[in-house]
Parts: C-alpha cells; sequence; structure tokens
C-alpha cells in the first residue's frame, strides 16, 4: 500500500497544529503530534530550563516515527512538528508542508501562548531568517517542500491550499515570503532580531 507521509512543520505558532488536524479530518489521515508523541513514550532527554522547552531524544523519535508510519494501516499520514524534518525518516516522506506567518503577526500570537524573553526573540528570529524552510530543503530538496503563506489567513484556507497542492491542482512553491526583507523595508529589524 502506497503511503503519503506529509510533514507539516513551521516555527512555533504559526498554526502548524491546527492544520494538522483540519488536514487529517479531510484526508482521513492517522495524525502524529511529535510533542504529544514525545511525552507519551517518553522520549524526553530533558528540559532547557533557559529556553522553556522540552529536550527530546531524537534517536529514538526516529525509531518510534517510523515504527508508527509502517504499522499504520491508512494511506495518508501527517506529523505536525517545528522539527519533523530531522526525526521523520526521510525515505518515506512525500511531502513537507513548511507554513509562514508574518512575523508581526507571529509576534502576537506567540505572545498570547505565553511566549516572552528570549524564547519569543529565537522563535521570531527563526521566521525571519527562514530556518524551518531552510531545514526542509536541506535534507527533502525542492521537489517535496511546499512553502505556504498562513498570514492572515483562515486555517480552512490553508488547508484548502495544501489540498490543491496534494491532489495537483495548486503549484508547490518556496521562496513565497522574504520577512528579512520586509521587516527591514518597514524598520523593524532591529526591533524583531534582538538576539
Amino acid at each position: 500500500m502506497f503511503k503519503r507521509v506529509i510533514l507539516v512543520t513551521g516555527t512555533p505558532c504559526v498554526g502548524k497544529t491546527s492544520v494538522s488536524h483540519l488536514l487529517a479530518s479531510k484526508l482521513d489521515a492517522f495524525y502524529v503530534n511529535l510533542t504529544e508523541l514525545a511525552m507519551s513514550e517518553n522520549l524526553v532527554l530533558g528540559e532547557d530550563e533557559e529556553r522553556g522547552s522540552t529536550i527530546v531524544d531524537e534517536k529514538r523519535m526516529q525509531r518510534k516515527i517510523r515504527e508508527k508510519i509502517e504499522s499504520c494501516d491508512k494511506n495518508n499520514i501527517i506529523v505536525d512538528g517545528h522539527y519533523a524534518v530531522s526525526v521523520v525518516p526521510k525515505r518515506l516522506v512525500t511531502h513537507v508542508i513548511v507554513v509562514r506567518r508574518d512575523p508581526v503577526e507571529l509576534r502576537k500570537f506567540m505572545e498570547k501562548c505565553g511566549f516572552s524573553g528570549r524564547k519569543l526573540w529565537e522563535n521570531l528570529a527563526s521566521e525571519i531568517l527562514d530556518v524551518c524552510l531552510y531545514d526542509a530543503l536541506k535534507v527533502h530538496g525542492k521537489k517535496k517542500v511546499c512553502e505556504l503563506n498562513a498570514s492572515g489567513r483562515s486555517i480552512d484556507e490553508v488547508v484548502t491550499e495544501i489540498l490543491g497542492i496534494l491532489n495537483g491542482s495548486k503549484k508547490c512553491r518556496v521562496g513565497i515570503v522574504d520577512w528579512l526583507g520586509k521587516m527591514e523595508s518597514e524598520g523593524l529589524l532591529e526591533e524583531f532580531l534582538k538576539i
């Protein structure tokens, strides 16, 4: 059986989980949230107290996610997580969706979710500097990676675009946003790149 393994990645708070849930529902897909999997399967090495984040055992996570994908009886599998490209075996992945969001909008979402200090500024810098997109392209190349701008759009709109990409009616593209150039032209770069 051919399995379509779709990674949904991006900076924290861009909307990955909301997009992944709706996409999984529309595709009747098996859904894996990497954070939940790490906790439920005890794949955690510890906590990074300075950043307020969990340190995951990536080798054990790779084995566990491979087992879940290979034993799954569904045709579609959605893996949700900002580090998905690091832990899902490359040979199993068919699509990588990198969700992007304007840093000004993203900052509001992050602050609403309790991000502050170093954690806030590091994650905003990550979005501005295309870190998740770069990582996805480095591992999977342009043929599998699709970049989507979620700024000012509903989850339904984003998922509709993904479904179009998956069924071939929409083109998969990268290089659709330039947050660094946008922030610089708006005079916001110094305010947002505090690291």
